[in-house]
């Protein structure tokens, strides 16, 4: 099958959007290497990240050759280009579709991650709101199927938009292949005298600190965690590495930290590769996700591959993400936020069956092959009819 796909986020983008384009091509080519898989995209941001596709087997990259260029090509022009090459299928990667795409007669899917901007508003602009929900009603509207990300997102579309239930699929989002490897929680963490990434842990030990990993924004609630590790008991007083960025919100949270005192018990850290993201994940004593409202939660699922404990949300997509063996609090109550920390961080017995299992349900549910089947479902049954 020669299979289109939107892939402006995937050379473009290095965060969730990009990250999943990027996952979702690898998962694809390793699993079916018999398709042909074409990359449609306006520019190309080339990096070691980006590189590897110009070059991977079964994709071939293509980019703007007419008049239209840049977004204009990747909304209006793009459909010719696809009949041109033969495309008998388009995935819409990233919530959108091109303008005229069912004109062309090619079946096409889109992926919706969230709605965020309709879930919480007041993190977006007005004039944002505005585009992406045009983007996001035009996309589930004129696509042949949709894939939700997770039962939380298909949800959320049926209740913004009025969409037939049986078009949707759900198919949750894989990580990064690394993260699918046993690692050795045995062996030292990274050396802080040999590398900046990784602050000193001068009176903490070795592992002994919690992890977040994520935007700093108000639909994450780190000021959460921040407010629960208020009302930790002092023997389990463990600093905090912070692994995300973020604006108002961030500075928010630092005032917060500066008013009560609490700076030595945050880390912040940035430009993490995969390879060190991972090992701090396995070497954290416990990841703290307590999100308002997430797609999916990545972080979550990275965290449980890498055999590290999670506290996270009753809430959203959370509770599938996280699945059985992790435990879940209320996001908007810093003390149930902080006596699910404590448990996590106290009983012996508990960790072991959190780490065990939460790494089992995320192998069994989450694994490339079962995703990339899953997606490869999708697209025959809309090839066949």
């Amino acid at each position: 099958m020669k299979l289109g796909f939107d892939a402006k986020r995937l050379y473009n983008n290095f965060t969730g959007l990009g990250n999943h384009s990027r996952t979702t091509i690898d998962i694809l080519t390793a699993e079916y290497p018999e398709n042909q898989y074409i990359l449609y995209t306006p520019k190309l941001r080339l990096n070691p990240v980006t590189s590897p596709y110009l070059q991977k087997k079964g994709c071939h990259t293509v980019q703007p050759h007419g008049i239209l260029r840049g977004g204009l090509w990747r909304t209006w022009g793009l459909p010719s280009d696809l009949k041109r090459d033969g495309i008998e299928l388009f995935h819409g990667l990233s919530n959108e579709l091109p303008i005229g795409i069912r004109r062309t007669g090619i079946p096409s899917v889109v992926t919706i991650h969230d709605v965020a901007f309709r879930t919480f508003p007041d993190m977006y602009h007005w004039a944002d709101r505005q585009i992406y929900d045009q983007k996001w009603r035009y996309a589930v509207h004129h696509a042949d199927r949709i894939i939700a990300i997770s039962e939380c997102t298909k949800r959320d579309i049926l209740h913004f938009y009025d969409v037939d239930e049986n078009k949707i699929d759900v198919v949750y989002q894989p990580v990064n292949e690394r993260y699918y490897k046993e690692t050795d929680i045995e062996a030292p963490p990274p050396n802080p005298a040999t590398t900046s990434l990784f602050p000193s842990r001068e009176g903490c030990g070795e592992a002994s600190f919690m992890l977040y990993v994520g935007s700093v924004n108000s639909r994450k609630n780190l000021l959460g965690i921040v407010k629960a590790m208020q009302l930790l008991p002092s023997d389990i007083d463990l600093p905090l590495y912070i692994v995300g960025n973020g604006h108002e919100y961030k500075r928010e949270v630092k005032n917060y930290i500066a008013a009560h005192g609490m700076e030595s018990r945050f880390r912040w850290l940035g430009g993490l590769t995969h390879a060190e993201l991972h090992q701090l994940y396995a070497h954290a004593q416990l990841f703290v996700y307590p999100s308002f409202y997430e797609g999916f939660g990545l972080p979550v699922v990275e965290a449980m591959l890498s055999g590290c404990p999670v506290v996270s949300s009753n809430v959203s997509s959370l509770p599938e993400a996280a699945g059985p063996y992790s435990l879940l609090a209320d996001p908007s109550s810093p003390e149930d936020i902080a006596e699910k920390m404590r448990q996590a961080l106290t009983d012996t017995e508990l960790r072991a069956r959190m780490i065990t299992g939460s790494r089992q349900y995320a192998m069994q549910t989450f694994h490339p092959t079962v995703l990339a089947q899953r997606l490869m479902e999708v697209y025959k049954l809309l090839k066949n009819g």
